[in-house]
Parts: C-alpha cells; structure tokens; sequence
C-alpha cells in the first residue's frame, strides 16, 4: 500500500530538473546544507581558443515540497566582487527554488583570481603625500599577471555573459531566472540575449544600462543625490571647505596592517561618500554628517570613512575590475565635468591609460579649442555606437525584466535606470524609497517582490513598500561612540562610573546614607539612560554611532552632574576613601563626558 502511494505522488508530481552530475570541491566559504561547489573549464578567450580559466560556482538545491523547475542564478557586481557567499541568504530568499552563484572569471574564488595589491595599495595612497603613482602599480600588477600567463583581453562583460550561458548547459537545467545587482546586471542582459531560450525571467537589481556613460555621469549623480537628501548646498560648503583646508586624518591601511595619516580633500571626501552612499544606512546619516563637517571643527568625523576606503579595498579583485572597466567602461566617457574631481574616477583612468588595454584608449582633450571638440565628437561617437548596440542586443530580450532601483542610489540612479526598464519589451520599473544601492540587502519588503515576481513574472502586479525605518532622528555629533568601537578601552570612564554608582548605591543604602545613596542612584540612571538610548539608536540604524549619539543625551548630562554633586556632598560627612574614590571616579567622569564625548 504504502509502496502504492509513493508511485502515486511521484507520477503525478511535475518534473524538477536537477543539475547534472559534476566534480564537486570544497566550497571557500561557508555555505548552507544541501549545496555543493564546483568550477567550470572555459576558453579564457573564446576568439582564441587555447589557454582555459576555471569559473567558480555554488549549487544549492532546495529541499521544499514545492521546489519549482526553475532555479535563481546570481552574480555579484563589481565587476571584481565574489558571489559565492550569499548563497546562503540566496536560498532562504528564493526556498522553493534551487540556487545557483556564479562567480566573474577572474574574481575571488576563480582561477586565477585577478587580485592586484599593487594597484589596491596605490588607490589608498591616494590619500596620502605625495599621492602614489596609480600607474606604475598597474604596470607593475600588469606585468606580473602577464608572468601567469593572464591574458587580460579575455575578462570582459560578454566573456562573463558567456560562461554564464556555459554554465547552464554543464548543469543541465532548462530555462532558469537571471539575478544581477549593479555591474552584474549588465551580464545578465547579455545572458538573456545570449541565450533566450534558456531564460525564464530576469530580475535587476541597481540596472546599469550599457551605453551610460558612467564615469561622466558620477558627479552629477553625487550632486544630485545629496539634493535627495536636502544637502547639497552643506555638501557643496564642505567639499569647498576641505578644498581650502584638507584634514589631517589617521586611516588604517588594511594592506600594511598599521595607521598612516590620511589628508583629505574636499574632493576626496566626495569620491569616498559616492562609494559609502551605497548603504541605505549611509545615507540616512549623510544629512547630519555633511552638516556637521560644513563648518569647521568636526573633522573627527572623517575617520570612519576613511578607514571604509582601506576595507573596501579588500572588496575587489582589482586585476578583474579594471580588465572590464578599461575594455567595456572607460572608452565610452570623456572624462569631463565634475567626475573629474573623484579620485577614484581620476585613478580608474590612469590604470586604462598605463595598461592600453584594445578600446580602452580615450581621445586626448587638451586646452586647444579644435582638439577639444575634436576628442569629445569622436567620444561621442563612440559612445553613441555603443548605445545603438546595446539597444539592438536588448532588442531581443523577450523575457519578463523587473529592475528595482534605490531612490538615494548615487552610482544606478532611477534617473538612468528607470526609463532603461521600461524601454525593454517587457519591462517593468520600480523605485524603493528611502534605499540607495542593491536594495534586496536592505529591503525584506523588496526581496517578497522578487520572489512574487518569480512566481509569475508575465502578470506580477508591482506593490509598494513602506520606506525603511533608518532615520536616526535627532544627533548630537560626535566621534566618541566610533572611536570607542575601535579602541573599547576608551570607554573605561563611563564603565568606571557606572560601577561605582551601582557600589554606591548599595552600600549607602544599605548603611542608611540617603545623600551618598542618592548619587549613586542618580548616576545609575544616567547609564541605564545612556545604554538604551543607544541600544535604541543601534536598533534603529547601527550606522548612525559613527556620526554621534541621541541627542537627548545632552540634556540628560544633568543627571550626571547632579550624581557627581551628591557624592560630593556625602564626602562632607563621610570622608573614608570608598566615598572618596567614588567623588574621584564621578569628577573624572564629568570632565570625560563633556570635554570629549560631548
């Protein structure tokens, strides 16, 4: 009987594919039950077969009872930044669905990994004096990669694309759903054109549209950004102030493993928050933050994004992002404007200029009028070429496309990359207020839309979502609570005080000494006070300690002084050393709390 009924349910359940059969290697990162690691052979340049490169990837098959036919292939942006470590959030996002990460040739956990130290080394001495010569180091990682036979003109997008469309056939499923976030999403279009067949949906998240000129377009993007957010005339104060008067400002450098002191400029204050505003937590604190650094006398404000330049360092495969940038980005912008001023752009330029990679040769401007005009009409040309290719390519995407774009997103603004979506055949845009790059990591509400989406992606109505609860509301600027996060010993004052307030407390009270008693109370309450408003605020958005604390804190400062002044009273008539030490520890208390964390 039982035998009977298995027969049943299988015969009439639908067919599920599953991926063929592969040699599996450990995975390099840790990954979920039931998923398994691999790595696919391809051509590293396939208009010159000879020499191969390995393309890493992670399958995760789903256990649910409903597990659909068709899984979710993902890839990271970048380009240069590894996929394979979401898999996990992957599968709980999409759970009835198997899940498969491809990683970029070239990236983390391929072979070989396009890592360029000396480049990374280069774009953090750019906060140094003198600046470090970004295009020695290139030369430098270029020559060097070429020593492994790396041939950098097979790491391009539609090299990329293509071993994504190589993938699917090595494990064997029928049409799947492309996932891709920022530089990614470019790839996944060249999938879907690629080949259509194989494709069933297509989900872009912070869409890139080819033929944007995006170096040209970072300024403005910044700008308005900050319009956004009801600062650009405090920004634009700022970055002039900081231009005047650069900051002196100690950064750890995560290559080295030690500090250095940064000087930074107005400039490179902009080029460091057009890479922080990806984070919708970022950008919910930029207002009080660029206020604060408006006028002078907040500079200790720059230290957490200054050490995020070194972290993010360690983000990238830089060998492979500047392969891509220089051969698919870089030859279609003219480098003028406010985009010039970023270092980071300045630095990508130099990187395309020393490596003279095929296309990657930008037309020189010069001060002469003719040339000029001469250099910009032929970029222009260029870039205009490029666009009417893309539109051709994407032309033949006839799969469902739901692109979703973050309001304060500085680097795939809705501006470029709505009506990009909605120009497609089958299209559709839509913009998650109060989030900023890669929405579904920030949004549980967008990835509900994703996985709708997938379930019936020709008829899927878009329902909104509710902004993001991450304003931090009212801030008292300060450093203290970053910098303490660094260095917990900082801290030593407060749990010093806190302490002795609770020894106080308990011991007066118990010996019926209601003054020492009520300093002691008093002080325990402006720590409790103290600890849930920044629990609070942490909750909230953690992000926000960087710039200060809640600024209810500084009213509350009295409680303090009014504990330091009743334990000082009791010393009066009790002069034996523990209520000394606790008129000592409250004083020193003060003098912390109001000359450096205030």
């Amino acid at each position: 009987m039982i035998i009977r009924v298995v027969l049943a349910l299988v015969l009439s359940a639908p067919p599920v594919m599953t991926p063929a059969a592969a040699p599996s290697v450990p995975c390099p990162v840790p990954v979920p039950a039931h998923t398994s690691c691999g790595f696919l052979e391809v051509p590293e340049r396939r208009d010159t077969p000879g020499r191969t490169v390995e393309v890493g990837y992670a399958v995760h098959l789903s256990t649910a009872p409903d597990r659909k036919p068709d899984p979710v292939v993902y890839m990271s942006g970048g380009p240069g930044s590894a996929s394979m470590q979401l898999i996990g959030f992957l599968s709980q996002m999409f759970p009835d669905r198997d899940v498969v990460t491809v990683e970029q040739r070239g990236s983390r956990y391929s072979q070989p990994s396009l890592a360029c130290p000396e480049t990374a080394q280069a774009l953090l001495g750019q906060l140094r004096q003198p600046r470090a010569d970004v295009a020695d180091a290139a030369r430098r990682c270029r020559e060097r990669l070429g020593e492994q036979g790396v041939d950098l003109r097979g790491y391009t997008t539609k090299e990329i694309a293509a071993d994504v469309v190589a993938l699917r056939g090595r494990l064997g499923y029928g049409p799947w759903n492309l996932f891709g976030v920022s530089y990614s999403t470019r790839v996944m279009m060249d999938v879907a054109a690629a080949d259509p067949g194989g494709v069933r949906s297509v989900l872009l998240d912070s869409y890139l549209p080819a033929g944007i000129a995006w170096y040209d377009d970072a300024g403005r993007n910044l700008t308005d950004t900050m319009a956004l957010l009801g600062v650009r005339e405090p920004f634009e104060a700022m970055v002039a102030r900081l231009n005047r008067t650069p900051a002196l400002v100690p950064v750890l450098d995560p290559l080295a493993g030690r500090e250095f002191t940064a000087r930074m400029s107005g400039d490179d204050v902009a080029a460091i928050l057009a890479e922080a505003l990806h984070e919708a937590e970022v950008a919910a604190v930029v207002p009080a933050m660029v206020n604060a650094l408006a006028a002078a006398g907040h500079d200790e404000l720059l230290r957490p994004l200054a050490d995020a330049v070194g972290e993010g360092l360690t983000s990238h495969e830089f060998g492979l992002y500047h392969a891509v940038q220089c051969q698919d980005e870089v030859p279609f912008n003219t480098f003028g404007g406010q985009g010039t001023r970023l270092f980071t752009m300045k630095a990508d330029k130099a990187v395309c200029d020393a490596w003279k990679l095929p296309g990657s040769a930008s037309p020189a401007v010069t001060s002469g009028t003719a040339t000029t005009v001469n250099a910009t009409t032929t970029v222009n040309a260029t870039a205009t070429a490029n666009a009417t290719a893309t539109a051709n390519a994407t032309a033949t995407v006839k799969a469902p496309v739901y692109v979703l774009g973050g309001q304060y997103d500085p680097t795939t603004p809705p501006r470029t990359s709505g009506p990009a979506a909605e120009s497609l055949p089958d299209g559709r845009f839509q913009q998650f207020a109060g989030l900023s790059h890669a929405v579904f990591l920030s949004s549980a509400c967008a990835r509900r839309r994703m996985a709708a989406f997938l379930a019936d992606p020709a008829h899927q109505a878009l329902a909104g979502c509710p902004p993001p609860q991450l304003q931090p509301g009212g801030l008292h600027v300060t450093a203290a609570p970053y910098q303490i996060s660094r260095s917990p010993w900082l801290a030593a004052p407060l749990a010093l005080f806190a302490l002795a307030s609770l020894i106080q407390l308990v011991t007066a009270a118990l010996k019926g000494r209601a003054l020492s008693a009520f300093g002691g109370l008093t002080g325990v309450a402006f720590t409790g006070l103290l600890a849930q408003s920044v629990l609070t605020l942490a909750n909230r958005n953690e992000t926000a300690l960087a710039v200060g604390i809640p600024d209810l804190m500084v009213p509350y400062s009295a409680i303090a002084a009014i504990s330091a002044i009743l334990t000082a009273a009791a010393l009066l008539h009790d002069r034996r050393w523990p209520q000394i030490a606790a008129t000592v520890i409250s004083g020193g208390f003060l003098v912390w709390w109001f000359t450096w964390v205030l």
